[in-house]
């Protein structure tokens, strides 16, 4: 017979499963989950609820092992409001982000009969439930093996937020018995992943074996300790392999068979061969619609689609068209089809494997397209630099959204042991700092690199705090164009440049850079025209601090390739395809690259927007 209070109960439980730090901001209705926690954990206080939340979805998701998690700790009301933001990013990446929040007493509840009861109260269960895997109010003592089942759903396929909203009065319980509330065994195995049957793995490597054009594309549906295990089978089957975004960190990015990041912000040459395979495995990807494209029902148009996914919803969605779909384990599939199939490239798919070579050289990252002006660093110089002197082990966030994202996607390679983290499904600003600090807290012999615009850091600079007082593995470039870069273009392209919100000319306001990162006391630099080869941004980087770098870019630099679009008469939008990103290739370049779609004309049904 054992004595102990829920809160301290419930903390330990979760070491068990792994949790070692607690991201989170004071409040009154956490009090006797914060003094658990305080002497059972690493406690790293926030400025602000979204950026502890927004930080712990970093951390777990960057984590190589399953020891060392961490959890979100907020307190009833805005405390929890204001993570609103962070759970829709992580259900939406399919992440793990476990948060636990206060509530007022059982008493106080408002249980929906008026607006509000207890002071702060607010309905956390229906605000969260609609992006969470599991929104659960703990009243008692009893259902602590349903929070904690809860919580070990979370962190199997598809993982997705978890939730717990424990009142004040449940959190000082005195349990007679601790015992009978611990983690049962069946409660840590979590849920059996699908596999394929033989017959449906042989109908698979029939289908690459036939092909005379197969792409493998992998998505971040492929765990990176199962594509670590298969780089060198990977590389050696000399298929073509493809990633998307989430899965850009999964292939050695320097192999001889990796062929870009398709997307409608993709690679040119990725998009342009995707367009032309005759069989495509789509593995571990939901294929949304950035991924094929808006204009989707021309996605692959002349291939195959063998679609693989976890979730059974995102293969029958209705899009893209897809010929097969199969929900399955990604990972044991990929182990399947390269260690006991041996699937490789043959003979009469040497032909595609040389095309797809002599596209990847002709059609450079770095296009002469995009032009900016004297004083400014080019963005795809930037990238390609920093691919040339980021260490083999680097980290990189490339915030969420806007011209610094996307062109890193466009552009980078990434070391053969580098790690690329972002939330591109909500693509909110203000993420790219508080990821960082996640993911460098996650791991403090890694170099994190955040690179992010300044209209994005502006949202959720107070972190810095947590950055100077935590970390000394962090460095963040910050690229200063005064604005909204996206946002200004889509103003000049489809309203004639009639600018509102996305400048300081036309609204916004900036502070003096270099000044604030001094106020935190954050050592900062500005980089000149020679970028990275300059010797003194060379020595900052290698100094064991957290710093930042003033990166100037042209407020109207240009950022290509792109997707065009255009407003239709009915006010809607219509896309070009992948295999059309703009601005257009010469007749003599497009038709030497893209021999397989000639029936597929180059000539948009619109002009490109130069």
């Amino acid at each position: 017979m054992s004595i102990g209070k829920l809160s301290d109960h419930l903390v330990d439980e979760l070491l068990k499963l792994g949790y070692r730090s607690c991201y989170f901001v004071a409040g009154g209705n956490i009090m006797h989950l914060l003094n658990s926690v305080r002497t059972r954990m690493k406690c790293i206080p926030f400025a602000h609820e979204v950026g502890a939340a927004i930080a712990t979805e970093y951390h777990n998701a960057s984590l190589k092992e399953s020891e060392g998690r961490a959890f979100c700790l907020v307190t009833a009301g805005p405390g929890l409001t204001n993570t609103i933001t962070a759970f829709a990013g992580a259900w939406q990446e399919s992440r793990e982000l476990l948060v636990i929040g206060g509530q007022v007493k059982t008493a106080d509840l408002a249980r929906g009969q008026v607006r509000q009861r207890g002071i702060q109260e607010v309905d956390g269960i229906a605000l969260t439930q609609s992006i969470s895997k599991h929104s659960i109010l703990l009243e008692s003592p009893d259902q602590l093996d349903e929070a904690l089942a809860a919580i070990v759903d979370g962190q199997t396929p598809r993982k997705g937020p978890v939730f717990l909203e424990i009142p004040l009065d449940v959190q000082a319980i005195q349990l007679e018995d601790v015992s009978t509330y611990t983690l049962s065994e069946f409660t840590n195995q979590g849920q059996a992943l699908p596999n394929l049957d033989a017959d449906a793995i042989n109908e698979i490597v029939s289908g690459f074996r036939q092909s005379s054009r197969p792409v493998l594309l992998i998505g971040g549906g492929v765990s990176r300790a199962t594509a670590r295990i298969l780089s060198e089978e990977l590389e050696a089957c000399r298929i073509p392999v493809m990633t998307t975004y989430n899965g850009a960190d999964r292939v050695n990015n320097h192999a001889y068979n990796y062929f870009g990041r398709p997307n409608t912000w993709g690679m040119r040459y990725a998009n342009i061969l995707l367009q032309q395979a005759d069989f495509i495995l789509a593995l571990g990807t939901r294929l949304g619609l950035q991924q094929t494209g808006f204009n989707w029902q021309q996605f692959a148009p002349l291939a195959t689609v063998v679609h693989v996914d976890i979730d059974s919803k995102e293969l029958f969605k209705g899009h893209p068209r897809v010929d097969q779909s199969l929900c399955c384990d990604a990972d044991a599939l990929l182990k399947s089809l390269l260690l006991e199939n041996q699937l490789a490239l043959l003979s009469h798919q040497e032909e595609w494997l040389n095309l797809s070579l002599q596209i990847k050289t002709e059609l450079p990252l770095n296009e002469t397209a995009n032009t900016r002006r004297e004083g400014f660093i080019n963005p795809y110089d930037f990238w390609q630099q920093f691919s040339d002197i980021a260490p083999q082990d680097a980290i990189l966030v490339p915030c969420s959204s806007g011209s610094s994202f996307t062109s890193s996607y466009q552009a980078v390679i990434l070391p053969q042991d580098g790690m690329m983290l972002s939330n591109k499904s909500q693509a909110a600003m203000g993420y790219g700092l508080s990821g960082a600090i996640g993911a460098a807290l996650a791991n403090p012999h890694r170099e994190v690199f955040l690179v992010e615009g300044d209209g994005g850091f502006l949202q959720n600079l107070q972190e810095l705090v947590v950055a100077r007082k935590n970390l000394k593995n962090l460095k963040i470039f910050l690229w200063v164009n005064r604005g909204y870069a996206s946002i200004r273009q889509t103003q000049r392209t489809y309203f004639q440049g009639a600018w509102v919100g996305c400048d300081e000319e036309s609204g916004l306001g900036f502070p003096d850079w270099p000044q604030l990162f001094t106020s935190f006391g954050i050592p900062c630099m500005e980089m000149t025209d020679q970028g990275f080869t300059d010797p003194e941004i060379l020595e900052f980087l290698r100094t064991p601090q957290t710093c930042a770098i003033i990166v100037p870019i042209d407020p109207d630099q240009t950022f290509y390739p792109k997707i065009s679009s255009r407003v239709t008469s009915t006010g809607s939008m219509e896309s070009n395809p992948l295999h059309l990103i703009g601005p257009e290739l010469s007749e003599e370049t497009y038709l030497r690259v893209a021999p397989y779609l000639q029936s597929t004309t180059q000539t948009s049904k619109f002009n490109y927007t130069k």
